[in-house]
């Protein structure tokens, strides 16, 4: 039975790679704070544990000797990472170096590959020269994040030159039902339907005019496994190829909602612009669709609806 070690299980992309890979048969541990919810699929072996504990999360690893290895735990918001430079660095940055070190005795110990893939972030690219960005694309960090993930990423490839099976995902935005509630996308689909359940009149946002090219979550935790399962390890970007601004998100999930007039229910507020915001972020997936046969499956409108539906059932 192949064996997987996944951190970040308790959030989206870890609960659905969790359960996809429970169905495939696959023995699943998982690194979780004892804070953390248990994650919805069954089958998965919760260890608790802080992915900064290097030496601890290390002999975890080298003990289950996993086939693949997964890392999805991170400071997961551009504006925390602002408030949190320092423990952000730690866990985006330096805990990732750690486990790729871990997994890479572990592969020393048993003699068997290990295959380990990064979920690393378009943020690496900052405000970038040219869009779309690919692969060639220089990193250019405006925030913490991207800054913590841009050193992860690099440190990935050092250790495909060490012999690991080392693959750096550059996931753009992905959205699903399962995002938290604290991310903008969600925000907005949860408050227009409120509005349009007459439990709210308004939402703040902050920048509206930003741009992101927004993929499925089940696409893109499809790529991460393609690429962990790949015959050869690289860097991919892991994208749609088409950018939409925050205020066609909007626009589309109030629609959604059966709400006319979004630009009614909107405000503006300064407080939610961050200090530094790349304004257009879209990228070049040629390489994990010819390399890997990915593609993405699910439109913009699709998406924005799904996550509607799904706010306004909650109230059923």
């Amino acid at each position: 039975m192949p064996r997987a070690f996944i951190t970040g299980i308790s959030g989206q992309d870890g609960s659905y790679l969790s359960e996809r890979l429970v169905a495939e048969g696959y023995d699943v541990h998982a690194l979780a704070f004892s804070s953390e919810p248990t994650p919805s699929s069954p089958g998965v072996v919760l260890h608790c544990g802080d992915l900064t504990d290097i030496d601890r999360v290390r002999s975890l690893v080298v003990e289950i000797a996993p086939d693949e290895i997964y890392n999805l735990a991170a400071i997961s918001s551009v504006a925390r990472s602002w408030q949190e430079p320092d423990l952000t660095a730690r866990i985006n940055g330096l805990a990732a170096v750690g486990l790729l070190e871990s997994a890479l005795q572990a592969q020393e110990a048993t003699g068997n590959a290990v295959r380990f893939v990064q979920a690393s972030s378009a943020e690496i690219f900052g405000e970038p020269a040219h869009s779309p960005q690919d692969e060639h694309t220089p990193l250019r960090p405006v925030n913490p994040y991207g800054a913590a993930k841009a050193y992860a990423h690099l440190m990935t490839g050092v250790y495909r030159g060490r012999g690991l099976h080392a693959v750096s995902a550059i996931l753009y935005n992905h959205e699903s039902p399962r995002r938290p509630a604290q991310f903008v996308t969600r925000k907005i689909t949860a408050g227009a339907a409120a509005i349009a359940r007459g439990e709210a009149d308004s939402i703040s946002l902050g920048n509206l005019d930003a741009r992101r090219d927004w993929g499925w979550a089940p696409d893109y935790v499809d790529a991460l496994v393609r690429a962990a399962r790949a015959d050869r390890a690289d860097d991919y970007v892991i994208a749609t190829g088409q950018s939409r601004s925050v205020r066609e998100f909007v626009a589309a999930a109030f629609a959604k909602a059966g709400v006319s007039d979004w630009e009614r229910h909107v405000r503006v507020d300064p407080a939610f612009v961050r200090p530094a915001d790349p304004s257009d972020l879209t990228g070049d997936s040629s390489r994990a669709r010819k390399q890997l046969g990915w593609r993405p499956t699910t439109s913009f409108e699709e998406i924005v609806g799904r996550m509607v539906e799904a706010d306004l059932s909650q109230a059923d």
